[in-house]
């Protein structure tokens, strides 16, 4: 790159020719402007190829560092599949076979609540009518207590003029019938009573005028 060969060998051919041709025996003459053109040449292009492989050097070492980065890149992304190849190993090895036996145990406590539930059910509504039953014994028997607590007179009343009272229909046909039987006798009484005063009344005018007289 120091010199043109094909540029040298050109210019001294040509000279050569020209002795040649003028059919001279001596020596080639050098002439001066050719040699400072030729090297002037040479200078200009050897620049240029300097010029150009710094600019190679320049590509080059921008490129050199783009693949170093890629490869820094490469390297951790593989080291992060690396990982998580790793974890999904272990995942496969333990956590999925937990998980699936925790599953099949799931389902056969399924099975055993599906098989279970009608008796659960049937066992609820007993006890839902045990509770119902208990209930309303109890709500009777607060009636009771609070029946028991109310005075004679007040029972009596409550069973003779009101459908309410909390007793059998058989004792409210029995007080019905003895209080219309003990009425029946207070109005014949009543009635023997004003018809025996009024039969004294009677008697006493009638001794008034015989005394009177």
């Amino acid at each position: 790159m120091l010199s043109d060969p094909g540029y040298a060998d050109g210019t001294t051919s040509e000279t050569m020719g020209r002795t040649e041709g003028d059919g001279s025996s001596e020596l080639p003459i050098w002439e001066p402007g050719s040699l400072d053109a030729a090297l002037a040449t040479v200078s200009r292009r050897a620049l240029q190829y300097e010029h150009q492989i710094q600019d190679l050097e320049a590509k080059l070492t921008l490129d050199l560092s783009n693949f170093r980065a890629i490869e820094n890149l490469l390297q951790e992304v593989f080291a992060g599949l690396q990982q998580t190849q790793r974890r999904a190993d272990i995942a496969l090895s333990s956590t999925v076979p937990h998980i699936s036996h925790s599953l099949d145990e799931d389902l056969m406590a399924l099975h055993e609540l599906d098989s279970q539930l009608p008796v659960i059910l049937q066992q609820v509504r007993h006890i839902k009518r045990v509770y119902d039953h208990g209930r309303a014994k109890a709500h009777d028997l607060i009636n009771a207590l609070e029946w028991m607590n109310t005075p004679i007179s007040l029972r009596l009343r409550t069973i003779i003029f009101t459908p309410n009272a909390p007793v059998s229909t058989r004792w409210k046909a029995l007080v019905r019938t003895a209080f219309a039987i003990v009425f029946l006798v207070c109005i014949w009484i009543a009635w023997i009573t004003l018809r025996g005063a009024v039969r004294a009344h009677r008697q006493r005018l009638v001794w008034g005028e015989r005394l009177m007289s």
